[in-house]
């Protein structure tokens, strides 16, 4: 019991929310003009996994906690985090309660209730409703209102951490009168629900251009009265990351640019320009290159990237995925695209220390060209005359996606040089961000739809526990036509075994054995290869001078504490 309540205190170190001094009067601040280069495609995080969705939504519809700028679970829509010692957590840890904040309105004046929190549960669970966030709720029993403003939430067995479901920006609630009519299959149809949803954050939609503009207006009933401080944000996205920098740092035309992955050198030149400054903070993003698992063959039209297209006809082979990551020189690819943004790494999970593996290092972080060469050769992949190894017919060629960035796609010719060194070719493809991250489950480019063999891109989780992420790389976790290409196993990899180590973690409530089960998790993905981790990445977004309340977030969205910004007077 000691070890559970260190738990439980340990993850809820803050139980109040402490924000910046109230604001005179809400509006008074004008516009505030945000820049995405990956432009927002919906409005509905629960239909797309991409980062740019889940941040700019996080200022309509919020979850019941979030994480603050310290990894520190904070009460948003609660009055206080359940714990053990205030009863909020059963002593069996089959059962948690949470209670609402009294008077709580939806920004179309109704009332917020335990109604739309249980909705929410029903909604994400629904069979065929390709929901992209369905891990948050793994081992959910249960969601039940004892009365408008309690939630219980019970669980499938007992729960040692139950900071989930409606937990951080990737878990909000959304209302159920809404979205009554757009539950299972019919979730991706709800145009008007999905593009501009009521929520209880400080912002409405206004208008939404998908791809294009989001135009958001102070929400009129707002819990604090004071706040926002700005009448309204115009959230502009696509373009690039260097024009969205230069945006805020140089020209000053917009006050915050989101993820300005943009060469160190390029960054200072900008920054120099003293209109702006960047805010940078580590949290658990990865740039990875995803292995398809599954064969991405073009010629199997709609069962390319599905269980019924098979294995990859090399990929499927660990030498092939061991060898494609001893030949990436990850100091190169730091350096030229990274600088004290990035660090080198072979985990997914990079962050916090207490759950950071070693035990990759010796063989990955380190490039080995000839140890990789070695590796495929004496599994039988034999150079042809033109240089690349092939196998019983299968060629080590392939299509290489990602998204349109100028260091990704530095970062591709730096990897295709690496990998022709060892007999692989490479065949570079990059797609618009706002297409590529967009979920649309019926494009081709999509990350989850997977037509190709490797593909590159940046994940995270929220808060500091990573037990929810690493379910994602469970069996019943893959994306596919049955789950409207939402599952969030990318790479298709299926090990029982591993299943079963999360399910283990998610009985555990000793301290030192959950971080010994998540270093032995997130050794696997990287042993077997469901992926090849390059960079720990910072989050560095670029901040006008003339802003003041930013609290950079790398363990919630970015735009948490919006409500706190303001113009400097």
């Amino acid at each position: 019991m000691k070890n559970i309540k260190l738990l439980l205190a340990g993850t809820v170190a803050a139980l109040a929310f402490a924000g910046s001094a109230a604001h005179a009067e809400r509006g008074s601040d004008g516009d505030l003009k945000i820049i995405f280069w990956q432009a927002v495609s919906t409005l509905n995080p629960f239909l797309s996994g991409g980062t740019k969705e889940v941040y700019s939504s996080s200022m309509v519809i919020e979850p019941l906690a979030r994480y603050d700028e310290k990894g520190e679970l904070v009460p948003t829509l609660v009055t206080e985090i359940p714990t053990l010692e205030n009863g909020g957590v059963a002593k069996d840890l089959l059962s948690m309660t949470w209670k609402l904040k009294p008077d709580l309105k939806w920004s179309d004046g109704t009332a917020f209730t335990a109604a739309d929190v249980i909705f929410t549960w029903k909604y994400c669970t629904a069979p065929d409703g390709g929901c992209a966030q369905a891990a948050q709720y793994e081992g959910v029993k249960n969601v039940e209102a004892p009365d408008p403003l309690t939630v219980k939430i019970t669980f499938e067995e007992p729960k040692p951490y139950p900071y989930s479901a409606f937990v951080g920006a990737q878990s909000p609630i959304i209302q159920a009168a809404q979205f009554k009519d757009c539950v299972g299959a019919k979730a991706p149809g709800c145009t008007s629900a999905n593009f501009g949803p009521i929520g209880t954050g400080p912002f409405v939609v206004k208008d939404f251009k998908p791809n294009d503009v989001v135009t958001f207006v102070a929400n009129k009933n707002y819990r604090d009265s004071a706040k926002p401080a700005f009448a309204s944000v115009t959230l502009k996205g696509g373009g690039d990351a260097p024009s969205a920098a230069r945006a805020v740092l140089e020209t000053g035309e917009y006050d915050y640019a989101w993820n300005v992955q943009v060469e160190p050198e390029i960054l200072a030149t900008m920054v120099a320009a003293g209109k702006g400054h960047l805010e940078t903070a580590f949290g658990t993003n990865v740039e990875r290159i995803n292995l398809n698992w599954y064969n991405a063959d073009p010629k199997l039209g709609d069962k390319r990237s599905t269980k019924e297209a098979g294995p990859h006809p090399s990929l499927s082979d660990p030498a092939v995925r061991r060898a494609l990551s001893l030949a990436i020189d990850r100091e190169i690819i730091d350096e030229a695209g990274y600088g004290d943004a990035g660090k080198p790494t072979c985990n997914i999970v990079p962050a916090p220390e207490a759950v950071t593996s070693t035990k990759n290092d010796s063989w990955c972080l380190k490039q080995d060209i000839e140890g990789a060469n070695k590796l495929l050769e004496d599994a039988g992949w034999k150079k042809g005359p033109d240089g690349i190894r092939a196998k019983n017919g299968v060629r080590l060629s392939y299509l290489y996606s990602t998204s349109t960035n100028s260091v990704r796609q530095a970062t591709q010719e730096l990897v295709k040089d690496m990998w022709s060194q060892i007999g692989v070719q490479a065949e570079l493809r990059n797609a618009s961000a706002s297409v590529f991250f967009g979920g649309d489950p019926a494009s081709p480019d999509t990350f989850q739809k997977f037509y190709a063999d490797v593909e590159m891109y940046t994940n995270n989780f929220d808060g500091t526990d990573p037990e929810k992420y690493l379910a994602e790389w469970l069996c019943d976790k893959v994306p596919g036509p049955a789950n409207g290409w939402q599952g969030q196993n990318i790479p298709r990899y299926c090990n029982p075994e591993y299943d079963k180590l999360v399910g283990e973690l998610s009985k555990t409530a000793d301290l030192d054995k959950r971080h010994e089960l998540s270093k032995r998790l997130n050794d696997m993905l990287t042993e077997e290869g469901a992926h090849i981790p390059l960079i720990h990445r910072g989050n560095p977004s670029a901040a006008s001078n003339s802003v003041a309340g930013i609290k950079m977030n790398a363990w919630d969205s970015e735009l948490w504490n919006v409500a706190d910004w303001s113009r400097k007077k």
